[in-house]
């Protein structure tokens, strides 16, 4: 593998640092409202399901006692 002098390679990052396009306050915004709608939306139907498993659970072992 070819070495690459510490010069060559400084201007190499440049290059690459320069072909990055960085998203817009707006797009950063939109990106975290939607992380936060969905995580919410998440948190909401993991809670439902363990309601509904706990009482179903809560329900069948009053058949034991």
């Amino acid at each position: 593998m070819a070495k690459t002098n510490p010069a060559q390679f400084v201007r190499q990052v440049r290059q690459e640092i320069n072909r990055i396009t960085w998203a817009s306050r707006r797009e950063t915004m939109f990106a975290s409202l939607s992380v936060f709608v969905m995580a919410l939306i998440a948190s909401i139907f993991f809670l439902l399901v363990d309601l509904m498993l706990s009482n179903i659970v809560q329900y069948l072992l009053s058949f034991g006692g």
